[in-house]
């Protein structure tokens, strides 16, 4: 270990940057979220920084430098790009036996400044001691993906309890155990998908002895479209900590590599005429796996409230109380339309958009037919592909021209996508020819005409 990592705590203490640009500005901001007192000396000044200078948020010394600026800080970092005032920063500094940092010149640095994740109070510090400050930037993206905003809230309450579970256990090893069940649990759950207040009440009975700190809990997911890029930071967590997965068909092969590896894994897919299980039964599964005590991520293609059946699902698990949370998917409309080129909305072609479904509960095909022939609409049809020719008919016969633009999307977002585009009176037989198959996204109006432009995807055959 080439430098000793440590956390200074610098909150009203006497901070001293020297230099006025931008580089300065930089530094002076790390330093003032940190809640130190800054001194700025520098002859002019940055826009950035006189503007906090003009506010009080530091002190600005208008001269340039000399040691007896050092008086009193407790660090000072120099950021100029005049190599013998740099040196004249270090050596004042060394002198006075105060931790100095010139920037970009880690021979002169008695601390270097890391990458840092903030999640305050949390925080991750990623430092190369100078060496190679690129890597640690790449190194603090990657974590910045891997942990969530909200678990600064997690340590928050984390401090708020820290004293009553000390009072509850005796040994150092009691509260380790406690601790560990509460953040690998539903209580940290409920903390990193904003619920703190049921999370406090949780914790507190936990704390009593009244709740079990591992009871199970089900994750409603949007598993996107397909391409496993598009899920969210906090799909992808979940996705690895359950510990069994209910997924449907509409989950591509690419976002189920991404479930946790040992996960048990129940197929409960749906296609027309053929049901695996049916939704009822799919609801008791749920409540059933939870009640076991199992971490459920029930996995969906697209977003779960979006012709998700997710409104029926989280219905039964509030009947039975089971905790949840949902985790909102890009919705195939949303994904499939921007991976073909076929922007939904457009100021020159339509000014609204509505999704609809290819057939209802019983399967027939009697949709609001007045309300998908509306002028300067774009209309998105979800599981539309057996009754294609019937809708394209309809539309023609609820009054849109013939010629009206319309696209089906197979597999969008993936390697397999394939496109098919037409018009109400070619589409279906186009469709047919290419022998498309599900899952298939319709788009309708006008601006399908923008795909032989705005068309960017095209996966190799």
């Amino acid at each position: 270990m080439d430098a000793l990592p440590i956390f200074m705590n610098i909150t009203g203490r006497h901070c001293v940057v020297i230099g006025g640009g931008e580089v300065a500005a930089r530094k002076v901001s790390l330093l003032l979220r940190a809640g130190g007192a800054v001194q700025l000396v520098s002859p002019e000044l940055h826009p950035e920084l006189r503007e906090l200078a003009d506010a009080g948020a530091l002190q600005h010394v208008q001269a340039l430098f000399e040691p007896s600026h050092l008086q009193a800080a407790c660090l000072v970092i120099a950021a100029t790009d005049d190599e013998a005032v740099n040196r004249a920063v270090h050596a004042a500094a060394v002198a006075a036996n105060i931790p100095v940092n010139v920037v970009d010149v880690p021979h002169l640095c008695t601390f270097t400044m890391p990458s840092i994740v903030d999640r305050s109070p949390l925080l991750i510090a990623i430092s190369s001691g100078g060496a190679a400050p690129v890597l640690a930037r790449q190194l603090r993206a990657r974590i910045e993906t891997l942990v969530p905003a909200s678990y600064g809230r997690l340590a928050a309450l984390a401090a708020e309890f820290r004293g009553a579970v000390k009072q509850r256990f005796a040994t150092t090893q009691q509260r380790r155990i406690f601790w560990e069940q509460v953040m690998q649990g539903p209580i940290a759950e409920r903390v990193l998908s904003g619920q703190e207040a049921a999370a406090r009440v949780a914790l507190n009975e936990a704390l009593q002895g009244a709740a079990d700190v591992h009871h199970g809990e089900v994750y409603l997911v949007g598993g996107g479209p397909g391409d496993p890029d598009l899920l969210t930071f906090r799909a992808l967590r979940l996705m690895q900590q359950a510990d069994v997965c209910v997924y449907d068909k509409l989950v591509s092969k690419e976002v189920m590599e991404l479930v946790r590896r040992d996960a048990e894994l129940i197929y409960v897919g749906k296609a027309r005429d053929q049901h695996t299980l049916p939704q009822e039964e799919i609801n008791a599964l749920l409540v059933r796996l939870a009640q076991e005590g199992k971490r459920v991520l029930r996995l969906k293609g697209g977003d779960p409230f979006i012709f998700g059946r997710g409104g029926e699902e989280i219905e039964t698990l509030m009947a039975h109380g089971v905790p949840f949370q949902v985790v909102p998917g890009i919705s195939a409309a949303n994904g499939v339309s921007a991976y073909a080129g076929i922007p939904l909305t457009h100021r020159d072609y339509a000014q609204s958009c509505l999704f609809t479904t290819g057939h209802l509960k019983d399967h027939s095909i009697e949709l609001d037919w007045p309300a998908l022939v509306r002028p300067n609409q774009t209309v998105v049809i979800y599981m539309g592909l057996v009754g294609l020719a019937q809708i394209c008919e309809k539309l023609i016969a609820h009054g849109l021209p013939a010629t009206t633009p319309a696209a089906v999307v197979q597999q969008g977002t993936t390697v397999r996508q394939k496109v098919v585009v037409g018009d109400l009176s070619t589409l279906a037989a186009r469709v047919a020819a290419a022998d498309m198959k599900p899952p298939c996204l319709t788009i309708i109006g006008d601006v399908v005409r923008l795909r032989d432009k705005l068309a960017w995807f095209e996966p190799a055959p």
